[in-house]
């Protein structure tokens, strides 16, 4: 499998933290090319104009999986605003959110349409159905939405659902059958990351929380709310109270699960701590990751997951660079740590019965194993690689680039 590029954060730049801390470090799954514009999701004379504009783009999500260029599996494909029509039944932003409580219908559940954001700097290819650019008010660009094509029972687009499906694919397009996609082109593998996250949160919170009753979707995919009526059964009727009405206020949003991942050097600098889990390859392995806990700082989970799952015990903790994970929704917040002398470095399991084994590394054998070993899980190693050596994940992974920072120094030895 081609190894797709890294994305750019930032443009190239002489400031004083890039000179003092080198290029802010971005990792797969980030560098969205889109401008998310999250003010305006609540805009529906915006929103209604971007859908309708026939420069627009829409990926179709298919049981979470993405339509892709059948040739080409490495990038998306969208339709138009033609294509996705029939489905939606319209433009599904001619209601204001205060009409769409009114009308809510617990018997009718219906695709769940994602605002992503406007290219507004030409990063993506154009869908070629439109040379003129949307524009709304300062904001132009070409708008991009997200649809959830899942042919659902019960769904009132049910058949419209699997008409579409079947007509994308009819015209040499498919959806992905890679389970994470971490091949996709890098400012692309974002724009899916977030799709696949916003989606799939709507499909696991069809009901609220605090009563039990069926919710409604509303700011473009983001918010879900728990109306005070239903129109179920052809009658409006008043439904269950429900805390979500009162003092807790009426709206649910995304969860995002803060988990620390980490490349912990040994107390002299010359190693790293890596483990690996009863469920990969042999030789695989990679750095320690956990939770973090409501309470807890990042420094503080670090120690405290290192410490459970291995034994060893971390002084100086420094972030490194961050990386959402929508599988399904975590923020994998990377960081650097050093071993304390002598005890701290002392390797034991039988705190936590996750690792199956863990070991320090030698820096040199991680740099070969940067080289030559690394792979996605099912995946063969890279070109060059010996069993039985060390085999690590691809740099498409938080972990690869956290110990990538470690081998090559980072400064972070030679200043802690």
């Amino acid at each position: 499998m081609p190894v797709p590029a890294l994305p750019v954060l930032t443009d190239d730049d002489d400031s004083m933290l890039s000179r003092k801390f080198g290029r802010e470090t971005a990792n797969y799954f980030s560098g969205s090319p889109l401008n998310r514009l999250s003010f305006l999701r609540d805009n529906n004379e915006f929103l209604q104009a971007a859908f309708a504009h026939p420069s627009t783009g829409f990926l179709l999500m298919n049981n979470l999986a993405p339509l892709v260029q059948k040739d080409d599996p490495s990038s998306l494909a969208f339709a138009t605003t033609a294509d996705v029509s029939p489905l939606t039944g319209g433009n599904p932003f001619g209601q204001s959110d205060d009409d769409m409580i009114k009308a809510f219908n617990s018997d009718e559940t219906r695709p769940v349409v994602l605002f992503l954001g406007v290219d507004d700097r030409s990063r993506l290819p154009s869908n070629g159905a439109s040379t003129t650019p949307f524009s709304y008010k300062t904001y132009v660009g070409t708008p991009y939405f997200a649809i959830d094509v899942t042919p659902r029972p019960g769904n009132v687009a049910e058949a419209a659902a699997a008409a579409l499906v079947a007509d994308v694919e009819a015209r040499g397009r498919a959806f992905s059958g890679s389970a994470r996609n971490m091949a996709l082109e890098a400012g692309q593998a974002a724009l899916y990351g977030h799709a696949r996250a916003m989606i799939d949160w709507n499909a696991r919170n069809p009901f609220c929380a605090q009563c039990g009753q069926r919710t409604l979707s509303l700011h473009a995919g983001t918010k879900r709310v728990c109306p005070p009526t239903d129109l179920a059964g052809g009658a409006l009727k008043e439904r269950l109270p429900c805390a979500t009405r009162g003092t807790v206020s009426n709206l649910s949003f995304p969860r995002t699960d803060p988990t620390v991942i980490m490349a912990i050097v040994s107390a002299d600098g010359s190693s790293v701590l890596l483990g690996r889990q009863r469920r990969w390859p042999r030789d695989w392995f990679s750095t320690l990751a956990g939770f973090q806990e409501p309470g807890e700082s990042i420094e503080e989970a670090v120690r405290r997951e290192v410490w459970e799952e291995s034994g060893v015990r971390v002084g100086r903790v420094v972030l490194h660079s961050s990386q959402p994970w929508p599988f399904p929704a975590s923020l994998m917040i990377g960081a650097i740590g050093q071993a304390l002398p002598g005890e701290g470095e002392n390797i034991f399991l039988g705190n936590d019965a996750e690792l199956e084994s863990a070991r320090w590394v030698p820096l040199e054998e991680a740099r070969e194993a940067l080289v030559k070993g690394t792979s996605n899980l099912g995946e063969a190693p890279a070109e060059g690689y010996v069993e039985g050596a060390l085999r690590l994940p691809p740099q498409t992974a938080i972990a690869n680039r956290l110990i990538t920072a470690v081998v090559e120094g980072w400064g972070f030895v030679a200043k802690i």
